[in-house]
């Protein structure tokens, strides 16, 4: 059988406005400049040996129609002045030949930064779980990265973030997205 593991994965982000829902969430895709592939969501593994390599990158090896794997946080909203945001947060095992995670995560009234950072954490919660160690999620940042470093076994976290405001007429989506290649 043939190996379907992704080689590659870069991060995205987009934002998109229109008085109808769907337009915006276009809009969006083409933000992010994914709006030519057949997106096909997937659930949350970071493949062994995955290379993280950079959205202009990863941009230039799609072609339109592309059956095209990622892990998407969406969020859309007309309601005027909300803030919303979507973020994939990401943790990095440091055994290239382990397994990582990503994770999804979609906010309503959370800042970019505060969206980014728990998507981070429920990342690293989660791989921290398959490598037996004791994360918890609510405790303060300092305090993750100590763990971090002193187990030795995660190497590196991160997050792609899109917030936006809604304006006041029509719907406004904003995505972030995992983008896995081959």
């Amino acid at each position: 059988m043939n190996d379907f593991v992704p080689k590659k994965i870069f991060f995205t982000k987009g934002v998109g406005s229109h008085k109808e829902e769907l337009h915006s969430f276009e809009l969006a895709l083409r933000s992010a400049g994914i709006e030519k592939c057949n997106l096909v969501m997937v659930s949350s593994i970071f493949p062994p040996g995955c290379k993280v390599v950079s959205r202009e990158r990863g941009l230039k090896e799609l072609k339109p129609g592309n059956i095209t794997y990622c892990v998407m946080s969406r969020n859309c909203s007309n309601e005027p002045r909300r803030l919303i945001a979507a973020s994939v947060g990401c943790a990095i095992p440091a055994d290239k030949s382990a397994y990582g995670y990503i994770s999804e995560h979609h906010a309503f009234g959370k800042t970019e930064r505060e969206s980014g950072d728990y998507a981070e954490d429920l990342a690293a919660a989660m791989l921290a779980s398959t490598l037996g160690i004791d994360f918890n999620i609510d405790a303060s940042w300092d305090e993750k990265e100590e763990i971090f470093k002193i187990s030795g076994k995660i190497v590196k976290t991160r997050n792609v973030t899109q917030s936006a405001i809604v304006k006041n007429a029509g719907h406004t989506s904003v995505l972030a997205a995992a983008v896995f290649l081959f």
